[in-house]
């Protein structure tokens, strides 16, 4: 006989296990089936932006993340960008993302994903209501009007299991099983690139480029033929620990290739390196159709994939995973519904649609277009002004990449509003919009406040208002705190004095006076209205 669970989750990489702690801290057995039992090895997802830092404070393990950290607190997460190599005279550094810290309760910071993986796989052994299968795969991922039945196998045993729940989520990257059982197609552009990566360990790397310039976590190389492609290292650590991404022919043997040649090649000085790893990947952007069918969903890789550009993979994989475990656990709990739960993709897949299109691919494409069309051996001075141009787009992108869900369903958005990547930085409170945070009288953060429903944050509001949005959330259910406050002490910076928020720190409607009744304003917020 199948055991049940209310939700059963498809993969254990940090969206897998990331979702099983948003849905195990708010009371929902989970199971959670991945066939790697160990961890990798391999230093990828490192730059972690601060909305990830936010989830990792309501789930309970910041401090412990912030304890892994190998670089040193002082190293910026930003990179430097080179021409031809990193001894060119020609290159420029940019800011990093702590440059919008300020509009999130937490900053921002770097460590291997795999570290990561360990302090999330740690907190979530540590839930009663989750239970992880380590070193089974899925076999198969079926469903009915009423439920959902996930058939596993061991990877290295005889044994078998099928596994029943309310509902399934497929956090099983790139190849994902149940977005193939479940038909759902992806989309996207294929760059028809080949491409290393290699993990190893030089001392003399460090000490090459430290003679150049002040230590930065990462080093980028744009070389006119290939087409604004980067040759990217990052460190690892402060000494000694890299890795390095970069394209190289399609017909390259990948036993015979010489990695190294092209390493030194890149960073322009000859230096020696022991390798833990060499692997090569294709390039692409990959975008699902939808991320529903019924009662399954798919979050993370399994969902959009790209290359490794910009820090964005994990960062979104992860709000993924916040986004659709609240949705989940309000539907579960009776007081969500199933538009709720549709529309996890009309905000996600539109966000990540554009972070892939105009983030990264059209990047790649200014980017290229300079190296290839500008030259400073033909023409020193049109060079300079377009090599400049890079760094200000590169500074500006960081600035402009403020995710919102305007055009949700489920958001009292504006006239047309839409859900996208493209934003600006500002404290004002906006509908669709994540909270920027603010201290209250009291001295703590409106965060540390927040409650796990919806939250009215209350600032000289109308009494009578207030109540009704109480009586609202109370005969639908819907878990509800009130967090008054005066409209002083640099709150007056959210420019209204109600902010209705939901549980994942997203607004859902700010203002002096509502534009309709606060019932339907709490309805739409849940899926219960128009």
């Amino acid at each position: 006989m199948s055991k049940r669970y209310q939700v059963i989750i498809v993969g254990g990489g940090p969206v897998g296990v990331g979702l099983a702690l948003e849905l195990g801290l708010r009371g929902i057995s989970c199971a959670l089936v991945e066939r790697r039992a160990g961890l990798h090895n391999i230093p990828k997802g490192q730059n972690l932006n601060s909305r990830t830092l936010e989830h990792a404070y309501f789930w309970g393990v910041l401090d412990q993340l912030r304890a892994t950290r190998i670089m040193p607190k002082e190293i910026p997460a930003s990179g430097v960008t080179g021409y031809k190599n990193l001894m060119s005279e020609h290159w420029f550094a940019l800011p990093g993302r702590e440059v919008t810290n300020a509009y999130y309760f937490q900053g921002n910071d770097r460590l291997p994903q795999y570290e990561m993986e360990r302090v999330l796989r740690a907190k979530m052994a540590s839930l009663p209501n989750v239970e992880a299968r380590w070193g089974w795969s899925v076999r198969s991922v079926t469903q009915d009007a009423g439920s959902v039945r996930v058939t596993i196998a061991q990877e290295n045993g005889a044994g078998s299991d099928v596994l029943e729940a309310d509902y399934a989520v497929g956090c099983d990257g790139g190849q994902s099983i149940v977005r193939e059982e479940i038909g759902i197609e992806r989309g996207g552009t294929d760059f028809d690139q080949l491409m290393v990566l290699a993990v190893f360990r030089s001392k003399e790397l460090h000490e090459g480029l430290g003679k150049r310039f002040p230590v930065r976590s990462t080093y980028r190389v744009l070389t006119p033929e290939l087409k604004g492609y980067w040759q990217f290292f990052g460190r690892i650590d402060v000494g000694e620990g890299w890795f390095f991404h970069s394209p190289i022919p399609n017909d390259s043997d990948r036993k015979t290739y010489d990695v190294h040649g092209l390493i030194e090649k890149v960073t322009g000085f000859p230096f020696k390196a022991d390798y833990d790893h060499v692997g090569y990947w294709d390039m692409r952007v990959a975008v699902a159709e939808r991320y529903q069918v019924g009662r399954v969903f798919i979050a993370g890789d399994a969902a959009h994939s790209h290359p490794p550009y910009g820090g964005y993979g994990v960062n979104n994989g992860l709000e993924d995973a916040t986004n659709l475990g609240w949705k989940l656990a309000a539907t579960l709990q009776g007081w969500g519904s199933d538009k709720l739960l549709a529309s996890y993709t009309d905000e996600r897949r539109a966000v990540f649609k554009e972070t892939a299109e105009d983030f990264i691919a059209a990047r790649m494409e200014i980017e290229g277009n300079v190296v290839e069309n500008f030259s400073p051996e033909k023409d020193p001075a049109a060079f300079k002004k377009a090599w400049a141009s890079l760094a200000e787009d590169g500074t500006a992108r960081l600035g402009a990449y403020a995710p919102h869900y305007e055009g949700s369903p489920v958001i009292a958005g504006p006239p047309g509003g839409v859900c996208s990547a493209h934003g600006s930085h500002t404290f004002k409170a906006r509908a669709g919009h994540h909270l920027p945070p603010q201290t209250l009288s009291s001295g703590r953060n409106v965060f540390e406040e927040l409650g796990p429903g919806l939250t009215l944050l209350a600032f000289d509001a109308e009494d009578t208002v207030v109540a009704a949005f109480e009586r609202a959330a109370a005969e639908m259910g819907v878990p509800f705190k009130l967090v008054r406050d005066t409209f002083g002490g640099g709150r007056e910076a959210y420019e209204a004095r109600l902010v209705l928020v939901r549980p994942d720190q997203y607004i859902v409607w700010a203002g002096d006076v509502p534009p309709m009744p606060p019932a339907d304003i709490v309805g739409k917020a849940i899926g219960r209205g128009s």
